[in-house]
């Protein structure tokens, strides 16, 4: 199947998110690249509406055909981002966890880490309304992608984060503290109150996406008002580490975890023992049976949920699936002590294995109503407008049904949808985003979460759209910087995963977690005219800090005095934090990827979108907005190099400056581009392509110093026929030699059974003192934990040649993804891992760890102007700094 890929619109707020480290999406998964990416539909909608000449507007606001959809463009970054953590082969469970017991032990340097980004982030900030920006769509301050949410009666809410771990709120959200840094995954599942106020985390992040990762098991914290996590807490023992979990419902004193190695059970009664193995479908395709190591093992057994019959809790029914389709997926329960599949009587509700993918149950407290939300891979897989089969209900309160749908895609779009056009509607990333839950005074009473936020109280009657995707295209928006929205009330940010009902002060409130943090509002809120709701609050106030950046910028901030901080984001544009900033802005929606800050004036800054769609501002795209009917007013501009357009990059492509002159730029596709204008860039024509790496094969990383230039490819990039390589040339050159020659562009010799793993290669770092010496970051783990050709070990490479050969220097460096490099200006080497930061100091051959941040992913490490300050870019936990003389 292909899969479906995401252009980016005008004032997009996307998602890019499938398993991020262990888990890759199948070669099948659907790769359609739209290419086009600012500007297009939603711009030219806006503008018509207005009658205003959106096509004289400057090109990246150009009304653009474009096919491609999020939902595509989410499922091919999944692809992207698990194969350079797991290609050429399958990595085996238990690599993280031995890799942060191996880092927890390293020895570590002086001084400690500082939170850059520990205050509020605001999407909609005025100041920023250029025409690349989100600002004005409604979401208002915002932070990471929250997985899951649970909220008790005495006013605490718990909110499970993909990368940044589980924050505590006593005071019905808001004043957050972390609880789970102890544990060796921050990435959240599934969390759960049992009846006796115990919280449960299901550790890995089940929604199938890009940067998603694998967990290490269940835990259970019995005081969760006041304790915090620890390795102590886990339930049963490592049977479930290295898996993503989806949900853990409760009955017939069992603890069920849906988990992507089938369904499990433990007693609740204590967390020791093991965990039972209740159904997997394809068992041989489990770690230590006869085909895990097939390319396919990890989409064999994926387990989406559990209902359980509040009459009999020995009935039971799975739902089971990959999104995209498989044998297996359908509905299971127990005949005579046999997991059985579903074959007929659900009614409305499908149990071929066609219209089973993603699902979700959610029952009623008075047990009378069970509901259920599935996602069809056949859907999926044939229908550009939505991948949702429908929402359904069962009125005998009985998981086995009968089911009757409720809700459809055309119906959910038709009760005040922001999401009505062709290509784009409700559940088109059902597989993606979900949750459903029941108000516990009223079984009819339902709110179900895709996209957007729906709720019905009628038991699916009438439904209402009161969480549009964003205020853009109804009449009460207005781009007024006086306003957050114009009349348009705020709106949770797009995407939506986790919900709980809960009261405080007495009062009942229902909580989303979505892409863009925590959102509250009354649980039976008011609604204006078009169904949508006036209520909802933003928790994310800057006590909470789960932002997933990709990378960092840093420029002296030449107007407030200090610097400015930027970085590009999931699903939350690029952040920008100026000297005297009290709250961050967002001055570029959609999703972030790499960026560059000039160190000289921090507001002359590139941001790269998805498959190399670069935009530059020279005034860190400050705007009233009054580019909407004056284009000549915008401050922000498309200088995307042809592999954008071709669609011959990857979805987080390379992009860096020369270190010598700031304003050379090298960025990588298929071919590898320089452009010498620096931040003055106004057109992607001033690209020039000055090495062809060659069909099928994409840029990983770029570096540039004194005009050389070293490139890093992959091509094949997944498990089949996986291949690497590196390019040195220099950006005045064009001309070609034999591999391994000196003059002119040329491949280095790397042979499979070389020094350097066949492996991603992730990151270079340049001496600044000569330009032939250089580092080589690789991702994925060794051959220890991945059996694939040439897999290797080593994660840090150094060459001296210029790379015509390399030396192996990883030492003591744990057994962990490496994802970028930098040499500091006293000459140590910094390295940026899935689970941290670690630095060699200068004349020294051994690795120390770099502060103690949790166990979170770091993807890139940017130096001060100065040189004095390390920053660091973790997808999870923010920005965070430290001084350079302190790493001793």
């Amino acid at each position: 199947m292909s899969a479906p890929t995401r252009k980016r619109r005008w004032l997009t707020i996307c998602a890019i998110t499938a398993s991020a480290a262990l888990v890759a999406v199948p070669a099948g998964a659907a790769s359609g690249k739209s290419r086009k990416p600012f500007g297009a539909r939603e711009l030219a909608r806006i503008a018509a509406e207005r009658d205003t000449s959106v096509r004289a507007l400057s090109p990246q606001a150009k009304a653009e055909d474009d096919d491609g959809n999020e939902a595509d463009e989410i499922a091919e970054g999944a692809d992207q981002y698990a194969e350079a953590r797991t290609s050429p082969g399958i990595v085996a469970p238990g690599a993280y966890g031995a890799a942060w017991t191996s880092l927890t032990h390293l020895p570590g340097t002086g001084g400690s880490w500082r939170h850059v980004t520990g205050l509020p982030y605001d999407s909609d900030d005025s100041r920023y309304r250029d025409v690349d920006s989100n600002s004005s769509g409604g979401s208002g301050k915002v932070t990471g992608r929250m997985a899951a949410i649970a909220a008790d009666d005495d006013g605490y809410v718990y909110a499970g984060s993909a990368g940044g771990g589980v924050w505590r709120s006593g005071r019905g959200g808001g004043h957050w503290k972390p609880i789970s840094d102890k544990l060796p995954s921050q990435s959240t599942g599934a969390l759960a109150l049992d009846g006796a106020g115990r919280l449960w985390l299901g550790t890995g992040e089940a929604t199938t996406n890009a940067d998603a990762y694998l967990g290490s098991g269940v835990y259970v914290l019995s005081h969760p008002h006041a304790g915090t996590f620890s390795s102590r807490d886990r339930v049963g023992g490592d049977e479930l580490e290295s898996t993503t979990i989806h949900e853990l419902r409760f009955g017939g004193g069992k603890v069920w975890a849906a988990t992507s190695a089938g369904v499990w059970s433990h007693s609740t009664r204590t967390p020791k023992g093991a965990w039972k193995l209740e159904y997997a479908p394809n068992p041989d395709y489990l770690p230590g049976g006869p085909k895990d190591d097939d390319p396919d093992a990890a989409y064999k057994n994926i387990a989406n949920d559990i209902a359980i019959d509040p009459k009999d809790p020995d009935k039971v029914v799975l739902a089971v699936g990959w999104r995209s389709g498989d044998d297996y997926n359908g509905f299971y329960t127990r005949v005579h002590g046999t997991w059985t599949r579903i074959t007929g009587g659900f009614g409305d509700l499908p149990t071929d294995a066609d219209g089973v993918g993603n699902v979700t149950f959610a029952r009623s407290a008075d047990g009378s109503r069970y509901y259920a939300v599935d996602q069809s891979p056949e859907q999926l897989n044939t229908n550009p407008d939505s991948g949702l089969e429908g929402v359904f209900v069962s009125r005998s309160g009985s998981p086995t049904g009968p089911w009757t749908r409720i809700a459809d895609y055309k119906g959910l779009a038709a009760s005040g949808s922001a999401l009505t056009t062709a290509g784009y509607m409700p559940g088109v990333q059902a597989w993606y985003n979900q949750f459903l839950t029941v108000d516990p005074s009223d079984p009819e009473h339902v709110y179900a979460g895709l996209e957007e936020v729906y709720e019905t109280k009628d038991g699916g009657s009438t439904w209402s759209t009161v969480g549009p995707y964003w205020n853009f295209p109804f009449p009460c928006w207005k781009i007024d910087p006086a306003r957050q929205t114009g009349d348009c009330h705020q709106t949770p940010h797009s995407d939506q995963h986790g919900v709980a009902i809960g009261r405080y002060h007495g009062r009942s409130f229902v909580y989303v977690g979505n892409d863009g943090g925590v959102y509250k509002r009354p649980v039976n809120g008011s609604q204006d005219a078009s169904g949508h709701a006036t209520d909802w609050t933003s928790l994310n106030d800057g006590t909470i800090d789960t932002l997933q950046y990709y990378s960092v910028g840093v420029g002296k901030d030449l107007d407030h005095g200090g610097l400015s901080v930027t970085g590009g984001l999931q699903d939350n544009g690029q952040s920008i934090l100026r000297g005297d900033d009290k709250v961050m802005g967002s001055n570029f929606g959609g999703d972030g990827g790499d960026t560059l800050t000039d160190p000289a004036d921090g507001c002359h800054i590139a941001e790269e979108y998805v498959y190399l769609a670069v935009q530059v501002t020279q005034n860190c795209a400050v705007n009233d907005g009054s580019w909407v009917t004056d284009p000549d007013k915008a401050t922000s501009y498309n200088v995307a190099p042809a592999d954008n357009t071709t669609g011959e990059a990857r979805f987080i492509a390379p992009l860096a400056a020369d270190t010598k002159d700031s304003s050379t730029w090298i960025a990588g596709g298929r071919h590898i581009w320089v452009q010498t204008h620096g931040y003055a860039i106004r057109s992607g024509d001033e690209w020039k392509s000055v090495y062809d790496l060659g069909a099928g094969r994409t840029a990983t990383a770029v570096a540039a110093s004194g005009g050389t230039v070293y490139a890093a490819w992959c091509g094949p990039c997944n498990n089949q026929g996986f291949a690497r390589g590196i390019s040195v040339g220099h950006v005045g050159d064009t001309s070609r030699t034999k591999s391994g020659g000196g003059a002119g562009w040329h491949d280095i010799s790397l042979p499979v059974d070389a020094t350097v793993p066949n492996r991603y290669l992730s990151g270079f770092a340049v001496d600044p003192k000569n330009a032939d010496h250089v580092f080589l970051a690789v991702n994925g783990f060794s051959r220890h934990w991945t059996e694939g050709p040439g897999a290797g070990v080593g994660h840090v490479f150094e060459s001296t040649d210029a790379g015509t050969t390399w030396k192996d220097i990883s030492a003591n460096l744990p057994d962990v993804p490496a994802n970028s490099a930098v040499v500091t200006p006293n000459g140590g080497l910094a390295v940026a891992t899935d689970l941290g930061v670690v630095y060699r100091a200068p004349g020294r051959g051994t690795w120390q760890r770099v502060g103690s941040l949790p166990a979170v992913a770091v993807l890139q490490l940017r130096l001060s102007p100065d040189g004095g300050t390390l920053y660091a870019a973790t997808h999870g936990r923010g920005i965070y700094a430290i001084k350079v003389r302190d790493c001793t």
